[in-house]
């Protein structure tokens, strides 16, 4: 069976209502993400408040004991509203991190005009949990060849 990520908190953070005002109080919120084979994809929101910025994701697999850092880019066109931007990331994880004995957690950062903003999903962090995809159960159907051995004399 192969491993995955699974959120412990809204994956679509953005499809609820009130996301924008979200992002006009903090300055920066996340909008989705998606576990991949990649790693983790994800989306960032953040107030525009001046043409230059910085967006990263901050991450960890042991509960901070050490971390990293992955920018985020830019992704024309910008959202409709006209007050905010997107910024989109990808968390090379590799097959370790969606071990199942692995947490991944993560915070978002936005730098713009000589400030900083967090989003650290309300003091929680987000956090994602490595579980292994339960094999097919007893009661569904399943390849009656799909154990056999193939013998070649």
């Amino acid at each position: 069976p192969t491993p995955l990520l699974e959120p412990l908190f809204p994956p679509q953070p953005g499809a609820s209502p009130g996301f924008v005002e979200r992002v006009r109080q903090h300055k920066v919120r996340l909008e989705w993400v998606r576990a991949e084979p990649a790693g983790l994809r994800g989306a960032v929101r953040v107030l525009n408040l001046a043409y230059e910025k910085a967006v990263s994701v901050r991450y960890s697999l042991d509960g901070w004991a050490s971390c990293a850092e992955a920018p985020a880019a830019y992704q024309p066109p910008g959202p409709p509203d006209g007050i905010t931007d997107r910024f989109a990331f990808l968390l090379p994880l590799g097959a370790a991190a969606a071990a199942a004995e692995h947490t991944l957690e993560f915070a978002v950062r936005y730098r713009v005009a000589g400030a900083e903003y967090w989003d650290n999903n309300e003091g929680k962090n987000y956090r994602l949990r490595g579980r292994q995809r339960l094999p097919p159960g007893p009661g569904l159907p399943q390849d009656p060849d799909s154990s056999a051995w193939i013998h070649f004399i």
